[in-house]
């Protein structure tokens, strides 16, 4: 079988929504709207083996401790498991005054009485209730008439009611979603919604819960807005009401069409954490709250510990997340490509230097330290990385930062490697790399015993100690300028080396009691080649001492850079 070359014969498009003042296009997002997880029932319904008690407390516990206050808790109506975790949440006492849990019911009275009674003896609560509305539902799945339908919805909020009014220890809220709301007529969700709102009579102080479902997505994100803008323009006592989303995403817009949505004047968001859900799954709220945290506003949700949610998450649900999710994969704060990284490392040298907090960052539009990220695996290494990749490895590994001409020289020697290998380098493995290319490892040609440094009375520096030679020890001298001159003079003199010195830097590694020096030397071999020394040592004078040792042995190494053939 194949596509069809027509597919237009098949599918139609989504009619547009005559909105042709819409105000929702220059809006922004400045404020947090109410969240509600609804992991534990839209979330688990769509898992191949549903949550136990164990995992459902365990995913109940981390809702709370990263601050939702809103929590869809199951479908009590549906069997003794959700009604049984349900009573027990309640009768335990495990739920906070200050958070909301949420039950779903169709519009049939004996479910809702058996949804109340899931909830008897709770502080507060909200009951979902929910019939399908729209054209596709009443004529293939219900064969009734508009008037039939809302029928229902009625006669299930009057059911509500009245066992609200049993239970009057407890102070309910209501909610009502004219499922299937992204595919039916706007004007009969909102005749549906106000007929609800007459039997209920919500108020500014106790408004009604208007849930307006994509339930499957079915047009771009801007249709869902207007249908949201023109539902919030025409619902009567719009003030006594709190405009819900709960966005899915077979067109892979659910998190766009939630952002539009609150564009379009809604008030309170439901999803699942990392968007798990029926089919492609509900909206993502954590993506939804950090992309809100990146434009300044405070999301009023705790994911500063984004991979330990990200842990319960995969083992209550036995999902993996993909590396590539937002904000939480494996690698997404993740650079391999060689110009990515030398930008991203130019930025944290820029932002070392910043007087305030702004956070402006190549490739990156959030701190992963925000969340709990470490800044090692920002840049990872293989054969398409740059010389600024390895340089950001060592930098954060090790504490070395390596002159930009070093860098150079040194990249020749990961990307043998990394051509090598033919897959990703490591940390340890770049280590490795740059001890063997620069003389690290012991033994050496050349090491280093002890010395002593003193000036002569014309004021120049007399190198004085003993070097290991192939493991026979030499006691050595000569006289320079400075440090490094006088030990250049002692290879010379003592082992008939030469090398001209080019250029010297040095740096701390780390600061207080353990703080540890690096040294760099970039000199000319005896055939006017470059080579380089590095040295370190708990001293800075000795870290130098040691990279012109360094260099001596790159000298006399075999090889391009060696004065031995």
């Amino acid at each position: 079988m194949t596509m069809l070359r027509n597919p237009g014969a098949k599918y139609r498009p989504f009619p547009p929504i005559a909105l042709p003042d819409r105000q929702w296009p220059s809006r922004v997002i400045t404020a947090a709207p109410r969240w509600l997880s609804t992991d534990l029932r839209d979330g688990n319904q769509a898992l191949v083996d549903p949550m136990g008690a164990e995992k459902k407390l365990r995913f109940f516990d981390l809702l709370l401790k990263i601050g939702i206050k809103e929590i869809e808790v199951g479908f009590p109506a549906s069997g003794a498991t959700d009604f049984d975790f349900i009573a027990g949440l309640v009768q335990s006492g495990r739920i906070p005054d200050d958070v909301l849990v949420q039950v779903l019911t169709q519009s049939r009275r004996d479910l809702i009485e058996t949804t109340f009674a899931s909830l008897a003896g709770a502080p507060s609560a909200i009951v979902h209730l929910y019939n399908a509305v729209s054209p596709a539902w009443r004529r293939i799945v219900f064969s009734m008439s508009r008037d039939e339908v809302k029928a229902i919805a009625i006669e299930g909020a009057k059911v509500m009611r009245d066992q609200a009014a049993k239970y009057p220890e407890t102070d309910w809220h209501f909610q009502y979603s004219p499922e299937t709301f992204s595919t039916a007529e706007v004007d009969f969700s909102v005749e549906v919604c106000a007929a609800v709102m007459d039997v209920l009579q919500p108020t500014p102080d106790k408004p009604i819960i208007f849930n307006l479902p994509a339930t499957v997505e079915c047009a771009t994100p801007n249709v869902y807005a207007d249908q949201i803008e023109l539902f919030g323009r025409t619902i009567p006592n719009r003030e006594s009401t709190v405009i819900s989303l709960h966005t899915h995403n077979d067109r892979g817009t659910g998190i766009a069409a939630a952002e539009l949505g609150l564009m379009a004047g809604a008030d309170r968001v439901e999803g699942c954490l990392f968007g798990n859900g029926e089919r492609t799954g509900n909206c993502d709220i954590v993506t939804v709250a950090l992309n809100m945290y990146t434009q300044g506003v405070d999301p009023g949700i705790d994911l500063s510990d984004i991979d330990g949610i990200a842990a319960t998450v995969e083992y209550c649900n036995q999902l993996p997340i993909h590396p590539r999710h937002p904000y939480v994969g494996e690698l997404v704060y993740t650079s391999f490509s060689g110009s990515h990284q030398d930008a991203i490392k130019k930025g944290f040298a820029a932002r070392a230097a910043q007087n305030d907090q702004a956070w402006e960052m190549p490739y990156l539009p959030i701190d992963p330290a925000d969340l709990g990220r470490s800044y090692e695996a920002v840049i990872r290494v293989n054969s398409q990385s740059g010389k600024g990749g390895f340089a950001w490895v060592l930098e954060q590994d090790q504490g070395l930062k390596l002159p930009k001409r070093m860098q150079a020289d040194f990249s020749r020697h990961v990307q043998e490697l990394a051509d090598a290998k033919g897959s990703e380098l490591y940390a340890d493995d770049i280590w490795a790399v740059f001890q063997r290319a620069y003389h690290l490892s012991t033994p050496q040609h050349f090491q280093l015993v002890d010395y002593e440094e003193t000036r002569a009375s014309d004021g120049t520096r007399i190198f004085a100690g003993k070097i290991g030679v192939d493991g026979q020890t030499r006691t050595v001298s000569g006289r320079g300028n400075g440090l490094i001159s006088s030990v250049v003079a002692t290879i010379a003199e003592s082992f008939g080396l030469q090398l001209e010195v080019r250029d010297y830097s040095e740096h701390a590694m780390g600061s207080g009691s353990d703080a540890r020096a690096a040294a760099y030397v970039e000199c000319a071999g005896p055939d006017g080649t470059t080579i380089w020394g590095v040295g370190i040592d708990e001293d800075i004078a000795t870290a130098s001492v040691r990279a012109v040792l360094g260099a001596a042995n790159a000298a006399n190494a075999p090889g391009p850079h060696g004065a031995m053939p």
